[in-house]
């Protein structure tokens, strides 16, 4: 007679010494017959992921046609032909208050809002801040709010404040969340407040645990939490090595204390960069630690250089000339970043699906091309749950403003994943064929 195995919860949570770690979604339980009635009822969780570029892109090269398998992609897109079938390529759709000049067309890329010009900061909250109050209760981090570029400050010829340049997050009307701009920091949040001062892995302080619960799954899940931990620890060490180069940089730099701590810091390869904050997002959700995030690559006035890319000027230089090779190279990067984000979350099972099947990943800038808001460049991931139809080139530009709206979108998408609201931003109606 086999011996009995012990319960497993759908999400082991594995605690060391200000520690802990969640392991991904565990098809055993059910297996074993261990699972309540009311556990076998709750729903896989849907998640909501937002990846922004400033500056516009390249219009020549961002396009989609067709369906499914025959959907082809403009160059720009390319790097998502492996999941055709997983997107919705969105044309067409309008934000109104965001057309107009910079400055203005970020900071209410995810409200819709009226924004304030002049000192005074107002507004509006962000459609990922809504579902991160929605969710608060069953996650542990409401949202992660990520960048890859420094936020500035200041005013616009226009005489709105950089802040909306630089922030894509608001949680109320008056101030944006401020970004997480260190991989080290966003990824503590998620295994707890005493992670930075271990001296070796976390994985070390549940290591026994771990084994344990291996021990009493199927060999599926076995495989899955090999994954995991895997992934884990590699993200882990990529962290641990910068923070050894920035350690060694703040040596060498006299205004910088030896006892500093964390010694955390931001990787001065921005391909790196980029991939340790998407590898952040994938590890809360397939966790299930978090259900909302946000990824600023790179704000409104850019400044960033992409050396890599043998681009000698800076980001928002090029967005000016936006059909050239030079700005191609750099949205086609961007999207390689959403790409290897789709991926990641597509490569982790979830039951009978994946986590990308259970989220939404979203893909957008604030122009169509340099001071253009007339539309906005978006793609979506994801069929959050099987409640959002896949493998879709839908374009909206001949609808009508009002029946081409952005924020429309917004309540679609949140009315999919339960949060139903009356109004969102400038609009009342959902918007139609999503």
């Amino acid at each position: 007679m086999t011996a009995a195995l012990p319960k497993v919860s759908r999400r082991v949570l594995l605690k060391g010494l200000g520690i802990s770690v969640a392991l991904p979604w565990l098809e055993s339980m059910s297996a074993l017959g261990k699972e309540t009635a009311a556990e076998a009822k709750t729903k896989v969780p849907q998640r909501f992921a937002c990846m922004f570029i400033g500056d516009g892109i390249s219009p020549p090269h961002w396009w989609s046609k067709g369906n499914g398998r025959d959907m082809e992609l403009g160059s720009s897109l390319e790097s998502l032909t492996p999941f055709k079938e997983k997107l919705n390529v969105i044309n067409g759709l309008f934000n109104r208050e965001g057309d107009g000049g910079h400055a203005r067309c970020t900071g209410n890329i995810l409200s819709g809002a009226n924004l304030h010009r002049g000192s005074i900061i107002k507004g509006g909250v962000s459609m990922d801040q809504k579902l991160a109050a929605h969710f608060e209760d069953e996650t542990l981090v409401p949202s992660l709010v990520l960048g890859c570029e420094q936020p500035v400050s200041g005013f616009h010829e226009s005489q709105y404040s950089m802040v909306y340049a630089s922030h894509i997050s608001w949680r109320n009307p008056d101030s944006p969340i401020p970004i997480e701009l260190y991989p080290s920091l966003a990824f503590d949040s998620l295994f707890g407040s005493q992670t930075g001062k271990l001296q070796g892995s976390i994985l070390d302080q549940v290591l026994e645990e771990a084994k344990d619960i291996r021990r009493a799954v199927s060999g599926s899940d076995q495989v899955k939490i090999d994954e995991y931990l895997t992934s884990v620890r590699e993200t882990e060490q990529r962290l641990q090595k910068l923070n050894r180069q920035q350690a060694e940089d703040n040596k060498a730099d006299s205004k910088v204390a030896a006892a500093q701590r964390p010694p955390v810091g931001q990787p001065k390869d921005f391909k790196e960069y980029a991939r340790l904050m998407t590898d952040i997002i994938a590890l809360a959700f397939q966790t299930d630690r978090s259900r909302v995030a946000t990824l600023l690559l790179s704000r409104d006035l850019s400044g960033q250089v992409y050396p890599f890319l043998n681009v000698r000027d800076d980001h928002h230089s090029y967005s000016h000339s936006n059909e050239g090779p030079e700005y191609q190279s750099i949205v086609k990067f961007h999207v390689e970043q959403y790409a290897y984000l789709v991926s990641r979350l597509a490569s982790m099972q979830e039951g009978d699906s994946t986590v990308l099947d259970n989220s939404c990943l979203m893909f957008v800038s604030e122009h169509w091309n340099a001071h253009n808001g007339n539309q906005v460049p978006l793609v979506l991931a994801g069929g959050l749950g099987g409640t959002l139809k896949t493998g879709r080139s839908l374009d909206y530009m001949q609808a009508g403003n009002d029946k081409r709206k952005l924020c429309s979108l917004y309540l679609t998408l949140m009315d999919r994943m339960g949060l139903e609201l009356p109004q969102f931003g400038d609009s009342k109606e959902r918007l139609a064929g999503i």
